[in-house]
């Protein structure tokens, strides 16, 4: 009689013309319609007469346990309510959406099943097609299940909207009439002589292999290991492998860790992905170890996690949740691949990352890892695999940090590798003293209006890019595009743009000059302007930057002035509430992107001003200007001929946060008002 294939899991059953069709629709109804036929690995059906009505009336079953195999079989579908719709239609639609979901190469046609390559693991590393696809007879519903255990992808679609389906019974199908296992009703067997050579090859001990209760049983001619769980002494179920690492389970039985007996009342569990591992665990002395019963998946699930009852997957861990209830520290020894990674952090997930920790192995040389338990005690040993264990580290929350992340920037800042670490020179030598330019710091620069504080700063970036290359992006709202490209030439250039009154004698700027500036703008300057009527708030301006820091490499901001920006706030928020939120986002932007900010803000109205330096106490809005800011600095211009030289500038350092970098105190530079320049005065001035 010709035999037709169907797979369960990793290995292929030859079956009976006769059982395939709608596949088996009856067979799991009564497990007595087949048995088992050790001497050819046949299933052979019993004859038709004794089936029972349910199968000669064609009732479809949801389940199939073929001699203990476990195989979610593909539930019954009942029928649409769809009126006239017809078949062709409804199995057109039923088609598209298994292509939209990437089940491809199916065939087109009713009651068929498919073996194809799963989308989402893709058959592993050989690529085997697992994935089993089941199309109703009607074309209006499909199911599907990928036997790697590594998967383990299971879901339905349907073509029709309003069809009504069982597939929310196919978790209580699974999971009813768990049955009780001896080792005399599965056939198990101690093991012989090659296993036990095998086990040694991979340093696992007879007594070890023995106190586990490892065993074997015989499936036709070949002879699998049999890994038996157990709670309480009591055989619950019993996972096999073949010699081509295949792996299969008993059906209806209750998922448990493997070892589970091994962590009671234990305060420290190690949890690994293999029974080997586990194994391994016990040969470095490590008895408080347990397995997982199914592996790993291909990635980490982006939804949340599901209450225990609709959690399928991890049903093994809510079975044992009383175990790890006392436990003060999980340890997550997971393989270093990808699967074994995201086992580790679905697992964390479900503990608590705050009661997880996590092994991170060896490395086998300067680019690999060993990636499991038992090849670090193949290859290094039982004492290095316990050391491993021991060295495991805290499981990373994000947010929480400890300092050893932080170590090796703690050794570049004091080997002073980046070279900015004091801070970069202003150019002038006599400000350096106070005030140095820091990566990812907030300097606030304030003074009373027509006092030079946008042209202190232009000048200031000027020095920065000359002296380190720096590049910036320009967010000045007070100024045209066209005077502030003036500005920053004359500074660049050191020569007037305009042959006119303020140039005085000074000879101005050739047009040779001009496009050698022009260019210089273009490489060292980003704006940010918004070309409309409305005005941008602080979000849209740190967003843009972002993208120059990114796009461009900027390494400064300038936000000048605070009151040129959006402020609208909620009626419930004060202005101080507002001023607080928003330095956070400026400060939060220096850091993350190393980018210096100054932001110009101008003081309050002054009233009964006498001539005298503001104070960064001044600055309207909130003292959060002084109180956040990394750096505060006044610009103060003298206006007064009896006091001295009208253009000589006060640079009043009246904050500064970092000592490393400066410290509080007054200089004076002198203001070149033909070419707009800054420059330190040639002899004291006070």
């Amino acid at each position: 009689m010709k035999l037709g294939l169907f797979s369960v899991g990793s290995g292929r059953l030859p079956l009976l013309p006769w059982l395939r069709g709608s596949l088996l629709q009856a067979i799991v109804l009564n497990p007595s319609l087949l048995r088992r036929n050790f001497k050819n690995g046949f299933f052979v059906p019993v004859p038709r007469a004794a089936a029972p009505p349910a199968l000669a009336q064609g009732r479809a079953c949801t389940s199939l346990r073929i001699a203990g195999f476990c195989y979610a079989s593909h539930p019954t579908i009942s029928a649409p309510v769809e009126g006239s719709t017809p078949k062709s239609a409804r199995l057109s639609k039923l088609m598209k959406k298994l292509d939209e979901l990437g089940i491809e190469g199916h065939e087109a046609k009713g009651g068929q099943y498919n073996r194809l390559l799963c989308p989402m693991c893709k058959g592993g590393d050989s690529g085997e097609h697992s994935l089993s696809l089941h199309i109703s007879e009607d074309g209006n519903s499909a199911v599907w299940l990928c036997f790697r255990g590594k998967c383990g992808w299971q879901g339905n679609t349907m073509a029709a909207a309003n069809a009504q389906s069982s597939f929310g019974k196919l978790n209580k199908i699974m999971t009813s009439g768990k049955r009780e296992l001896t080792e005399k009703s599965l056939g198990l067997e101690p093991l012989c002589n090659e296993l036990l050579a095998y086990f040694a090859e991979r340093m696992i001990t007879a007594e070890t292999l023995r106190r586990n209760y490892v065993m074997q049983k015989t499936f036709g001619n070949q002879i699998v290991i049999a890994f038996t769980y157990r709670r309480n002494g009591v055989l619950t179920s019993c996972k096999y492998r073949d010699v081509t690492k295949k792996f299969w389970q008993e059906a209806d039985t209750e998922k448990i860790f493997y070892g589970l007996d091994d962590i009671k009342n234990a305060s420290d569990i190690i949890i690994v992905e293999g029974e080997i591992d586990k194994l391994a665990m016990e040969e470095a002395g490590l008895h408080n170890c347990v397995s997982v019963p199914d592996g790993a998946p291909p990635k980490v699930s982006d939804k949340g996690v599901p209450s225990p009852d609709k959690d399928t997957k991890y049903q093994y861990l809510w079975n044992c949740k009383e175990y790890f209830e006392k436990a003060s520290r999980i340890i997550l020894a997971t393989d270093g691949d990808p699967p074994g990674q995201a086992l580790s952090e679905e697992l964390a997930r479900r503990f608590g990352r705050e009661r997880c920790w996590r092994v991170k192995w060896p490395k086998k040389n300067d680019f690999d890892y060993y990636k499991d338990a038992n090849e670090v005690l193949m290859y290094l040993g039982p004492e290095k695999l316990k050391e491993t264990i021991n060295n495991a580290e805290i499981y990373p929350i994000q947010g929480l940090f400890s300092f050893r992340d932080y170590f090796h920037e703690i050794d570049a800042y004091y080997d002073m590798a980046l070279g900015d670490e004091l801070g970069v020179s202003t150019g002038w030598r006599c400000l350096d003293e106070y005030y140095n330019v820091v990566p990812g710091e907030l300097t606030i620069v304030t003074g009373v209006p027509n006092s030079g504080k946008s042209e202190w700063i232009d000048a200031l970036l000027c020095n920065l890019n000359e002296s380190v290359g720096w590049k910036f992006a320009l967010c000045s709202m007070e100024n045209k595009v066209r005077e502030h490209a003036r500005k920053l030439l004359e500074k660049h250039i050191k020569k007037p743009f305009f042959d006119v009154r303020y140039a005085e004698s000074f000879e101005r700027m050739s047009r040779e000059d001009l496009e050698q500036g022009k260019k210089w703008l273009d490489n060292t300057f980003q704006l940010i302007r918004c070309e409309n009527d409305s005005l941008p708030n602080i979000k849209w301006v740190l967003d843009l930057a972002k993208a120059a820091v990114l796009r461009h490499g900027v390494r400064g901001l300038v936000i000048d002035p605070y009151n040129e920006l959006d402020h609208q706030r909620l009626s419930s928020m004060t202005e101080t509430e507002y001023v607080s939120q928003m330095l956070t986002m400026v400060k939060r932007f220096a850091q993350h992107h190393s980018c210096h900010v100054w932001f110009v803000a101008h003081p309050r109205q002054l009233h009964n001003w006498i001539g005298n330096a503001p104070n960064l106490y001044d600055i309207s809005g909130s003292a959060h200007f002084i109180n956040k800011c990394d750096n505060g600095i006044v610009v103060h211009r003298n206006r007064d001929p009896e006091a001295g030289p009208i253009d000589r500038v006060q640079i009043c350092v009246r904050k500064v946060r970092n000592k490393v970098a400066g410290t509080i105190g007054d200089t004076y530079l002198t203001y070149k008002r033909i070419t707009g320049e800054f420059v330190e005065p040639s002899e004291p001035t006070f």
